[in-house]
């Protein structure tokens, strides 16, 4: 009787010490996910205003500069639509948008405790805040501002590095969601068990993943 009580405290004990273990993982890594994200926002977002301000200042109205051969051309363009000159002329609708998306990831990034999901997260969050800055302030007029572009490549639209991080984002979001990746940290991989198999994979799965 004593081996068997000792046992069941002790098993008791260790399933305890395993709960709060799990739960100071969960709530310490959610602050973390978000200082990544924040930190890859802002990253892109001052990378898009300072090139913007740069090239402007030096280029617009000059003759574009050739690099690499002309794979690449610095020509200074103002755009009234969405990113890469979609929807040239709709204005206010895409800023309508580019707030909603704004407001979508902060709304998000209330479940995220994963780091993948914060990079794509602050990508999407940095460009579309570095796109919506040029509607609400730029020229003809308030959130009708047309965007800055600048970079060129042949047979391709003029384009920002907030339109860039927006497109790199959003791959890696697509690659995330097809890999079942979630953003609490878990994994989906869509096998199905019985009760038993189900609850043990499950335990694995989220204890490894909350490491990501």
């Amino acid at each position: 009787m004593q081996t068997t009580r000792g046992t069941t405290l002790s098993e008791i004990q260790n399933e305890g010490d395993g709960a709060g273990t799990a739960s100071g993982t969960e709530t310490g890594s959610r602050p973390r996910r978000i200082a990544v994200l924040t930190a890859v926002a802002l990253t892109a977002l001052l990378a898009d205003q300072i090139t913007k301000i740069l090239v402007v200042a030096g280029l617009e109205g000059e003759r574009p500069i050739e690099l690499l051969g002309g794979l690449t051309t610095l020509r200074v363009t103002r755009n009234s639509g969405a990113a890469f000159s979609i929807g040239t002329g709709m204005t206010w609708v895409f800023t309508i948008i580019a707030i909603g998306v704004v407001i979508a990831i902060v709304r998000t990034a209330r479940d995220l405790r994963s780091l993948p999901w914060a990079l794509s997260l602050g990508l999407l969050l940095g460009g579309a805040l570095g796109n919506l800055i040029d509607r609400v302030l730029r020229a003809p007029g308030a959130f009708q501002g047309h965007v800055v572009d600048w970079i060129e490549w042949p047979n391709w639209p003029v384009f920002n590095l907030a339109d860039s991080a927006i497109v790199c984002g959003g791959v890696l979001a697509v690659v995330l969601a097809a890999r079942g990746y979630q953003l609490d940290g878990t994994r989906d991989t869509g096998e199905k068990a019985g009760p038993v198999g189900s609850a043990g994979r499950k335990d694995a799965e989220t204890s490894g993943e909350d490491a990501v």
